[in-house]
């Protein structure tokens, strides 16, 4: 049914004798249909609005399809196609919003938006097309024929631009996304052993039975889950515990906050803080060890086997001496006659001799003792 709106105006067009096919009638009741659920005011559209807005708008395409495509060929925008259509899009929207009814018809408003926007599409895809471009014969090259593939396909410059860091940034982000995660895991699987630990401890803290009847009484009956029994205060500090430590952990161990910072922040002595990294650093440690998300992690950390040497081989002493070495070499003796020097050196050089004799002379053997 059409809006009392549309009906009205096809009314009185009817009237004044205006002969408006069914298209023409059907466009009139769709664009009503978006003008009366468009805010004046500038306000958002309700959910209710913005359907019917939808629903109409997709109709008035649809009616206008057949003009949509005569146009596209009019102007030789085939090529192009799915711009064209865009642009029809575009040129619907501007022909609600400046339609006047007063003046003419909607499909008046909508045919003349249509032609300006494929106008002005021709006019940036096809520049020789221009009234200037014309008086010079300037024609249209396209970038994408400037070379070929070896198949003699066009290749767009797009295509010819080569980033030589493109694969190495791309890994290096995954392997970054990848290491967050699994820290974000690693510190999960940490927290919830902290956290078992902590339940365990608060069941077993013994409490009075007044306490325990009043807890009962204000809770009733209910399952027994992993906290049954356990005062919801003492839950919410143990987590709000956890929640600190977790912060400490992934910021002092995995990041670079320094003892200063976290202490400033958390309320936390310097101390407690070097504490409880220590001993995180060493529970994480051996949850990577043991579990196999984290076996890769763990074997990154392991130091590597070292490679044994081969034993060098045993060298064989040789049996005779080495003659090059200094004090194997063989000294030569020459005899001085002691007449032919002076009586100051004579003496001296004659002691020499027999100094060198006595040395060079060999040795008594242990046969001549006897």
């Amino acid at each position: 049914m059409l809006p009392l709106s549309a009906a009205a105006e096809t009314g009185s067009r009817r009237n004044r004798g205006f002969a408006m096919s069914k298209i023409t009638i059907a466009l009139e009741a769709a664009v009503a249909t978006v003008i009366e659920n468009t805010p004046q005011d500038g306000a958002a559209r309700t959910n209710r609005q913005r359907v019917y807005v939808d629903r109409a708008f997709a109709q008035i395409l649809k009616l206008i399809a057949p003009r949509i495509r005569h146009f596209v060929r009019q102007y030789g925008l085939t090529a192009h196609w799915e711009d064209a259509e865009q642009c029809c899009a575009i040129a619907v929207h501007r022909a609600i919003e400046a339609y006047d009814p007063a003046k003419a018809q909607f499909t008046t408003f909508v045919n003349w938006q249509i032609r300006g926007e494929l106008q002005s599409l021709r006019f940036r895809l096809m520049t020789d097309q221009r009234p200037s471009a014309k008086k010079v014969e300037a024609t249209t090259v396209s970038l994408s024929a400037l070379a070929t593939s070896p198949d003699g396909e066009e290749i767009s410059p797009e295509a010819m631009i080569e980033d030589e860091y493109a694969l190495e940034r791309t890994e290096a982000a995954a392997s970054d996304y990848l290491a967050e995660g699994a820290v974000s895991e690693l510190i999960d699987a940490y927290v919830d052993q902290l956290r078992k630990v902590g339940v365990e401890a608060l069941r077993r803290r013994p409490r009075p039975k007044r306490a325990e009847a009043a807890l009962r009484r204000s809770e009733g009956p209910r399952l027994r889950t992993a906290t049954y029994g356990i005062d919801p205060a003492e839950l919410e500090k143990l987590e709000a515990k956890l929640s600190r430590d977790r912060e400490i952990v992934e910021r002092r161990v995995f990041q670079t906050a320094t003892l200063d910072d976290l202490s400033l922040e958390t309320g936390v002595t310097k101390e407690r803080v070097r504490q409880i990294t220590k001993r995180a650093a060493k529970a994480i440690a051996e949850i990577a060890a043991k579990d196999p998300r984290f076996a890769v992690m763990a074997e990154y950390g392991q130091p590597g086997t070292p490679k044994r040497r081969p034993a060098p081989a045993a060298r064989t002493a040789p049996i005779l001496p080495d003659a090059s070495l200094p004090h194997n070499r063989l000294a030569s003796v020459r005899a001085v006659d002691p007449t032919t020097l002076s009586p100051v050196i004579a003496t001296p050089a004659v002691q020499q001799v027999e100094a060198v004799q006595l040395i060079a002379a060999p040795a008594p053997s242990t046969a001549s003792f006897h």
